[in-house]
């Protein structure tokens, strides 16, 4: 409020707000009312077998409003982050703030991920990651952000920051690199998901593959010749 200015004028100004604010907190609760029915009932009937209908009936809304926030029931599936990467990048994040090897990063990224997944039925987790690999595919057709990059590919942070201390050859192209990892970890999370690991935890092999993938386009970039 200027100095000077009438109560009265600032009134109407200050009431639109807060029913703006309102009505922002009403529809953030309300779309957060439908992912958490949508996972409630993918956890138990499976995605598959959950229809919109059913969400909607779960939640006590209408499809209008479903489709007012989410245009298909994939789009919900990736909003609601079943395959949840917050952790692990956060764990990525404090490992990175001090002294730190690469191959020690990308294990304890995976195994922050590999917690969050044991939430989760396995047959969640295969949708999640097919989902999010048409997702790529629609946004290279739309033509990719440096936003999407850093939201999409776990590794791209992780290998840029040891890219700039010297750890990763300069010629190094880590998009590419942080794109080869993603996939190897989407497809690591469908195997380990299948039970095709057996006894071996996820970050265990998934790791040693990424690292292995890291490691040999880091030599080609240095012009070291393969092993």
């Amino acid at each position: 409020m200027q100095a000077g200015e009438p109560a009265s004028r600032q009134a109407p100004a200050d009431r639109t707000q807060r029913r703006a604010h309102l009505a922002q907190s009403r529809s953030r609760e309300k779309k957060r009312a439908l992912v958490q029915a949508a996972i409630a009932l993918w956890r138990v009937k499976g995605f598959a077998e959950t229809t919109v209908a059913d969400i909607c009936k779960a939640a006590g809304v209408s499809k209008a409003l479903f489709y007012f926030y989410f245009p298909t029931k994939e789009d919900a599936l990736i909003e609601a982050g079943v395959l949840s990467t917050r952790e692990a990048r956060r764990k990525a994040r404090e490992l990175l703030a001090g002294p730190y090897d690469l191959p020690d990063v990308i294990g304890a990224v995976l195994a922050a991920l590999e917690r969050s997944m044991r939430h989760n039925p396995p047959e969640l987790l295969i949708e999640a990651t097919l989902e999010g690999h048409r997702a790529e595919h629609r946004a290279l057709a739309e033509g990719l952000s440096d936003e999407h990059h850093a939201t999409r590919f776990l590794f791209l942070e992780p290998l840029q920051r040891a890219q700039a201390d010297g750890k990763l050859p300069p010629g190094l192209d880590v998009l590419h690199v942080a794109r080869g990892a993603q996939s190897l970890m989407e497809a690591g999370v469908r195997h380990w998901a299948a039970g095709e690991y057996g006894g071996r935890g996820f970050a265990e092999v998934t790791g040693r593959d990424i690292t292995a993938f890291v490691d040999g386009h880091a030599r080609m970039a240095a012009g070291e010749p393969e092993c």
